[in-house]
């Protein structure tokens, strides 16, 4: 089971922020098409170790989310900005982005992962389910609800 956990959280994080770390380097940081590729060789090579320690960062955060849906887009938002705008910022900075570039990158990523915290989190227990494990961080159903 953790070996199926660590394949899902993996899968869903390489897939979903390549995507967007490519948007973002290219269009909002203005790196060249050669430091994106740089960039997302890096990304994808770090998401390998720290995409199932971010999976149980986030279940644990996301319990303390209520039931509505502004408390799980809050969460979820404060569990991808906390987790992953550093060692996005590491990243375009060694690939390449430096000076105003690397601000705008950061402040554009930290946007990006403040919006996109929600539908990351729901792609990632999509991906979950698919690998036939339950989503994470939800509070478990009572008879009582």
């Amino acid at each position: 089971m953790r070996r199926t956990a660590f394949i899902a959280d993996t899968t869903a994080l390489i897939l979903f922020f390549t995507t967007t770390g490519i948007i973002n380097e290219r269009w909002i940081a203005g790196m060249a098409w050669d430091q994106v590729l740089h960039a997302r060789l890096i990304g994808a090579v770090l998401m390998v170790p720290v995409a199932r320690p971010y999976g149980l960062w986030r279940d644990w955060l996301m319990q303390r989310a209520g039931s509505g849906r502004v408390s799980k887009l809050l969460w979820d938002s404060i569990a991808l900005v906390s987790f992953q705008v550093p060692i996005y910022a590491a990243i375009i900075a060694f690939s390449g982005a430096s000076g105003s570039g690397l601000v705008r990158g950061i402040l554009g990523a930290t946007l990006m992962m403040l919006l996109l915290g929600r539908p990351y989190g729901a792609f990632l227990n999509w991906v979950r389910r698919l690998f036939g494990l339950p989503p994470g961080g939800e509070k478990p159903m009572s008879l009582g609800d």
